[in-house]
């Protein structure tokens, strides 16, 4: 077990090293300049791209950017209180799942619409609606098999990607410009960015208020993912089926929600936890900035784009007609 131990340790020091460098210097540049640690994080991640397929640092990096990231989303739960969910209420929840099926059928009618396959709509909807990169690898997975399935993925995951990064820059600008408060700007950018890492950095850039909302709306829409693959499931019953099942960071994020809200943890441990999630978030968002290749941006085909670019500013357009005219 310790050699094992040893040689993963080895296999991702230089690329963890490398996160945490980047990392330290946002959060000190942050304290000094007053902006956002989040945004610094992911610009200084972007000029070290050249590093993302170094052979000592990829393995570090990808670590730093997928489970760094969910342990620290799984943390947030101790950070969410009653008075959070209160602050939102049953109906903006149930909002937010009208928003994901809404999405998914927009993803459908702009594929049929552009000469795309039903397949391609579900999967550039669902990766919308739920969870970015994560819910096209998902969905993908339940498809009927075909050659192109594979290079269809790809160019979702690019797509996503990219639009999920200019949300994170973006929206929280846009939401503060229309005068919204942070608990409305929150539950825009969870319910409205695609990808969770991006919602996490959108949300904190604002408030640590807006960023437990924002977290806690986004994980309503990772919980829908399994709801969905079954509804691609049933659409295409010749799929290969694999067993369904919540994120391991959901069910994390839930329990020790659970358990906070209950007073079975003491303050100590409760504070300690949210001072490791926050490094944990600073460091997979400069992890997300080292994997972030501009160049990339240009391979996305202009009807993947033009589908993915609509079903993106459709979330955004319903989102916020819900926000300004019936309020949260």
């Amino acid at each position: 077990m310790i050699p094992f131990l040893r040689s993963r340790g080895q296999l991702y020091f230089g690329g963890v090293m490398l996160i945490v460098v980047i990392a330290a210097a946002a959060t000190f540049l942050s304290e000094h300049y007053g902006a956002p640690v989040m945004l610094f994080a992911l610009l200084i991640g972007m000029a070290f791209h050249f590093l993302a397929q170094d052979n000592a640092c990829k393995p570090g990096v990808e670590f730093s950017a997928n489970t760094m990231l969910r342990f620290g989303v799984g943390l947030l739960g101790l950070r969410l209180s009653i008075v959070d969910v209160e602050s939102i209420g049953l109906g903006p929840i149930l909002a937010v799942i009208a928003f994901v099926m809404a999405t998914l059928a927009s993803g459908a009618l702009m594929s049929r619409l552009l000469g795309r396959g039903m397949a391609f709509g579900l999967l550039a909807g669902g990766s919308v609606a739920i969870c970015g990169a994560s819910a096209a690898l998902a969905i993908a997975s339940v498809l009927p098999p075909r050659s192109d399935r594979e290079q269809d993925t790809l160019f979702v995951v690019i797509a996503v990607t990219a639009l999920s990064t200019i949300a994170m820059v973006a929206y929280p600008v846009f939401f503060q410009a229309m005068g919204l408060n942070d608990i409305e700007s929150g539950f825009l950018i969870g319910a409205t960015i695609h990808d969770v890492a991006q919602v996490v950095g959108a949300g904190y850039s604002i408030s640590d208020e807006a960023g437990v909302i924002a977290t806690f709306v986004k994980m309503v829409r990772v919980a829908l993912l399994p709801v969905v693959m079954l509804v691609v499931m049933f659409r295409f019953r010749g799929a290969q089926t694999q067993k369904l099942a919540l994120p391991w960071f959901l069910v994390m994020f839930i329990a020790l929600a659970v358990l906070a809200n209950l007073g079975l943890l003491p303050q100590k441990a409760v504070d300690f936890a949210a001072d490791l999630s926050r490094w944990c978030l600073v460091i997979a968002i400069s992890a997300l900035g080292v994997k972030t290749s501009l160049a990339k941006f240009r391979e996305v085909k202009p009807s993947y784009a033009a589908i993915l670019v609509v079903e993106t500013l459709f979330l955004l357009v319903i989102a916020v007609i819900f926000v300004t005219w019936i309020g949260i």
